[in-house]
């Protein structure tokens, strides 16, 4: 059995479709801080992306569109593996504090592409 903190195996990483999402990120301690634009991708279960400079905290919060949801949707999550290459720093986040109408909406998000791109290319 996994515990509760420990990574996941890697066969378990990837349940969730994941899709190319442009996002707006702050880290939490930042309440008045800036929302910096980042561009990765969205699962069920969280984000990555990739930038150029570290994280000042592990708790951020994140705030996206989506198409056919007429409100901006925000979630909070952690960032749980950072991983520093030539071609930037790659930042993997679990959401911890998403709604369920949030999650909804991006269940049915990932619907719709799949039923759009049957061929699970876009």
């Amino acid at each position: 059995m996994t515990k509760p903190d420990a990574p996941l195996p890697a066969e378990d990483r990837r349940d969730s479709l994941r899709l190319p999402m442009r996002f707006l990120v702050r880290e939490t301690s930042l309440t008045d801080g800036e929302w910096e634009e980042r561009e990765g991708d969205i699962s069920l279960g969280g984000i990555y992306w990739r930038g150029k400079t570290p994280a000042l905290g592990r708790e951020v919060d994140v705030r996206f569109s989506l198409r056919g949801v007429a409100k901006e949707l925000r979630v909070r999550g952690e960032i749980i593996r950072v991983k520093t290459g030539d071609a930037g720093i790659d930042f993997h986040l679990r959401f911890t504090a998403v709604e369920l109408e949030v999650e909804l909406a991006i269940a049915r998000y990932m619907d719709d592409w799949l039923r759009d791109n049957p061929s699970g290319e876009g």
